[in-house]
C-alpha cells in the first residue's frame, strides 16, 4: 500500500512539473531539424517515464535498443500489458515518440497538451470517419520524420499472453514507407494489474527487434503485415 501511495503522490508532482515545462517546450525553434526538435521536446517525457517506473521499485532490462534508427521516423508496434507500458516506452526507448491514442485521453488534465507536442494522434474508434482521418494524420507525421507507437491489441491484455492484433493501424506502415520496429513488453502487468491495482515491484523486459521494411520484404497488405509483426513479437 505504501508503494501505491508513494507512486500516486509522485505522479501528482510530475503532473505539476509537466504543466510548468509545457510553456518552454512550445518555444522550441521551428527552424531546427525535425529530429532535433523532437529530441529537445522529449527530454521531459523521458524523465517522466523513468520516474514513473522508478517509483514502483521495478527493474527494467532493455534488449536490442540499437535496432532503432535514430534520426528518422519509425512506426513502433508493441504489445500492451499495462498502464505502465507508456511510461516504460517513454523512458527507455531512447527515441522521441508519440502515440496513436484513444480519444478519451483528451479529457485528462495536461495530458492532451503534451501529447500534441509529442505529435501524437487521437483516434475515436467508434467513429469510422474520424478513425480514417486519424490514420491519414499519422501517415503525414511519419512522413515528416516523427515517430509513432501503436498498440494493435487496442487495450491492455493484463497478462503475458497477447490478444488479437487489429490490422487497421497497420495502414500507417504500408502507406508511410517508414521502418516498422516490433517491440515486446514483458512483466509490466505485474506492477499493477496482477495485484488488484496495487503497485508492486516487478522485473520488466523491453525487447526491441530489428526494423522491418514492408516494401523490401514484399508485404503491402496491412492484414498480412499485422500477422508478420505479431509473429515476431510472440516468438
Amino acid at each position: 500500500m505504501f508503494r501505491t501511495i508513494f507512486a500516486a503522490t509522485r505522479i501528482v508532482v510530475g503532473v505539476i512539473e509537466a504543466k510548468l515545462k509545457l510553456s518552454s517546450v512550445k518555444k522550441i525553434p521551428k527552424d531546427l531539424p525535425v529530429h532535433e526538435q523532437d529530441r529537445i521536446m522529449h527530454q521531459f517525457p523521458d524523465y517522466f517515464g523513468k520516474m514513473m517506473i522508478g517509483c514502483t521499485g521495478s527493474k527494467v532490462k532493455v534488449e536490442g535498443i540499437e535496432n532503432i534508427p535514430r534520426d528518422e521516423g519509425v512506426l513502433i508496434v508493441s504489445n500492451h500489458q499495462s498502464n505502465f507500458d507508456i511510461p516504460l516506452l517513454l523512458g527507455y526507448l531512447n527515441k522521441p515518440i508519440g502515440f496513436i491514442a484513444k480519444a478519451e485521453l483528451k479529457k485528462l488534465p495536461i495530458v492532451p497538451d503534451w501529447m500534441e507536442q509529442m505529435h501524437s494522434v487521437f483516434m475515436d474508434r467508434s467513429d469510422r470517419r474520424q478513425s480514417l482521418n486519424a490514420i491519414k494524420e499519422g501517415i503525414d507525421k511519419l512522413k515528416n520524420g516523427h515517430s509513432l507507437v501503436i498498440f494493435p491489441e487496442g487495450t491492455r491484455s493484463k497478462r503475458s499472453e497477447m490478444g488479437e492484433f487489429k490490422s487497421g493501424s497497420f495502414h500507417l506502415a504500408t502507406k508511410s514507407g517508414v521502418p516498422v520496429i516490433p517491440v515486446r513488453i514483458e512483466g509490466t502487468y505485474n506492477i499493477l494489474e496482477a495485484n488488484g491495482n496495487r503497485i508492486k515491484p516487478a522485473n520488466v523486459t523491453l525487447k526491441v527487434f530489428p526494423p522491418v521494411y514492408p516494401e523490401q520484404i514484399g508485404i503491402t497488405d496491412p492484414k498480412e503485415l499485422t500477422n508478420y509483426i505479431k509473429e515476431i513479437i510472440e516468438k
